[in-house]
């Protein structure tokens, strides 16, 4: 049947959770409704980027973008823009246009995007083989079948510069190599889909959007490297992606693309899902690995490394999500063509999960060397109610605060070193003057203590040290002698800890000192919180010269500690105050002060 319009409706779990089911529901009645089941079909993707505008609709051929779209006005928006043609401007994405055609390409949100990675999410139907097929799936993995040997495929991805997305940047056609020179009965293939950043989503939108694109990948690197059997690893905190996998493993198993003898080639690959239970400390491989084996997760000494000896100790190549999706696109377009995008040492492009104070938040993808400022203020639109921009969080809680005067730096793996952050998964969390950057390494300490497993007293003792200390300054009760402790704690955890997660706990500490120490010494000395986060430093009084008496204050006290009869003028009894706020939230007179 050829459909004259489709209409797009992200089926993404941030859209979901809007009552995007509901939404594609009331579409496809209104269509019904309207007489154009013929012309008009209604596709649910995946993820189209706009997280925190969701629901979002996409029309085509138009490229008119709608969103915060509710199954109310499912009908206004068939009557007016698929019946009248007129586009529905209250919805459009870009409002200071009336024009039906707004063009996804032509919105600052994806001016500067490049989209490898994120190529089909938000464009297919993410449970039909046949969408992936018809946008060249599965064609790379054809091509390594009857056209390649494993060493030109070895050679596509060394010239592509690939290196891998799950944090390190280790090459990934080293990793490849490595298993494949190995001389092994069995070997394994694992995609590393245990995401736990606080703030991340790019696998699991990834895997909702596009699950093929990481099962072909898999496949080609078990053909290259000589493994028969794969696994993913995904969080059972991941219910649609779980599902969409699971359907998109028995497609292509129906289609001769998974199990025996592939495409009458010879050659034979599986991959069953393991189901992690959230523990952070199994994104770290060798963790993951005896996770998968069943056993408790915890990271091993290295070396000897997975790639060597792995899962059952055999050799097992492990990949994450994103590494894995570039892989497809690599093989069909050339490691040169790859290889042009990006920078000199850091190739390709990088999927963010954008959040935090920042006005487009949402799932992102740029060229490798695209700056800070370019992507918060020209892709995110800037800093949420016109505040100012104070710092950025990349990597997790294993990465560093970036202050303003990096804005200006290229993105990638060796500029972020420099300045003390890391890649990472791809979180980037901005912050802006409400937050205080001392309470924000608390938040990531206390992550990353509760994550830890515990195995080496480095990364055991020296998370809970370091978070204390914090804890101590957030109360008003630090001392100048407990910078230099934190230091040198922070170099031993970097030293001495067993596995990734210990070493890199203490980034957040060293990047804030390394940056912020003023806040620090203001929250020590001064025994103040200039964003007004730290509870214990804040003090709330009222001026005299603007309290009018209304009580209301004083009705929402919960202590109470507010004084004062109607009409008078109110006092807080700085004993009993608990420092909640509510008199400060609620006064309209600005006659409470919070100093």
């Amino acid at each position: 049947m050829a459909f004259k319009k489709f209409v797009l409706v992200c089926g993404g779990t941030a859209c979901d959770a809007n009552r995007g089911a509901d939404l594609t529901a009331e579409l496809k009645k209104e269509i019904e409704s309207a007489g154009l089941v013929n012309d008009v079909q209604v596709v649910r993707t995946g993820c189209l980027g706009f997280c925190s505008k969701g629901p979002v609709v996409k029309v085509l051929p138009e490229d008119a973008v709608y969103v915060q779209v509710t199954p109310a006005d499912a009908r206004e928006l068939v009557q007016e823009h698929l019946v009248a043609g007129r586009p529905v401007a209250r919805l459009l994405l870009d409002r200071a246009s009336s024009r039906s055609r707004v063009g996804i390409d032509g919105l600052d949100f994806y001016q500067k995007q490049f989209r490898i990675v994120l190529r089909n999410c938000g464009v297919i139907d993410p449970d039909k083989i046949d969408e992936y097929i018809a946008r060249d799936g599965y064609k790379a993995l054809e091509k390594v079948l009857f056209e390649m040997t494993p060493e030109q495929v070895l050679s596509e991805l060394e010239k592509s510069g690939l290196r891998g997305r799950g944090g390190a940047g280790f090459p990934t056609f080293k990793k490849w190599m490595f298993s494949k020179s190995v001389q092994a009965p069995q070997k394994y293939i694992v995609c590393n889909a245990d995401e736990g950043d606080p703030g991340a989503y790019m696998d699991r939108s990834t895997l909702e959007g596009d699950p093929h694109s990481v099962l072909e990948a898999m496949i080609i690197a078990g053909r290259t490297v000589g493994a028969t059997k794969g696994f993913v690893y995904i969080r059972a905190e991941y219910p649609l992606a779980i599902q969409r996998l699971e359907n998109a493993i028995a497609q292509a198993r129906a289609y001769g693309l998974l199990g025996n003898d592939i495409l009458g080639s010879g050659f034979s690959f599986d991959i069953e899902l393991r189901y992690g239970a959230g523990a952070f400390v199994c994104g770290e491989e060798t963790a993951l690995l005896a996770s998968t084996e069943g056993r408790r997760g915890m990271p091993s000494p290295r070396p000897p490394f997975p790639a060597i000896k792995g899962l059952w100790g055999c050799p097992t190549v492990i990949n994450n999500v994103e590494t894995l999706a570039n892989i497809p696109v690599i093989i069909v377009k050339g490691g040169e063509w790859f290889g042009r995008i990006g920078t000199s040492t850091s190739k390709g492009t990088k999927v963010f999960a954008l959040t935090g104070k920042v006005q487009n938040s949402g799932l992102i993808e740029v060229p490798m060397g695209t700056t800070l400022r370019e992507i918060i203020f020209d892709i995110g639109g800037g800093i949420r109610h016109g505040r100012k921009f104070k710092a950025a969080q990349t990597g997790g809680p294993s990465g560093g605060v970036i202050p303003p005067e990096f804005l200006d730096t290229p993105i990638d793996y060796e500029n972020l070193a420099k300045i003390g952050s890391i890649m990472g998964s791809g979180g980037l969390i901005v912050m802006d003057d409400t937050d205080c950057i001392v309470d924000v390494a608390k938040f990531y300490l206390e992550f990353t203590v509760d994550e830890s497993c515990g195995k080496c007293a480095p990364c055991r003792i020296g998370g809970r040290t370091l978070y204390n200390y914090l804890d101590k300054i957030t109360k008003g009760q630090g001392e100048t002698a407990d910078i230099p402790v934190m230091q040198n704690t922070a170099r031993a955890m970097q030293r001495a800890s067993l596995c990734g997660l210990g070493q890199t706990a203490p980034n957040p500490v060293v990047s804030t000192l390394r940056y912020f120490e003023a806040e620090y010494l203001e929250h020590i000395n001064d025994r103040k919180c200039r964003a007004g986060k730290c509870r214990s430093l804040l003090r709330y009084s009222i001026d005299p010269n603007k309290c009018v008496g209304c009580t209301a204050c004083a009705r929402v006290c919960p202590v109470p500690c507010i004084s004062g009869a109607r009409k008078q003028t109110h006092v807080i009894d700085q004993a009993k105050c608990i420092k909640c706020g509510q008199c400060f939230e609620v006064c309209k007179f600005g006659a409470v002060l919070r100093s």
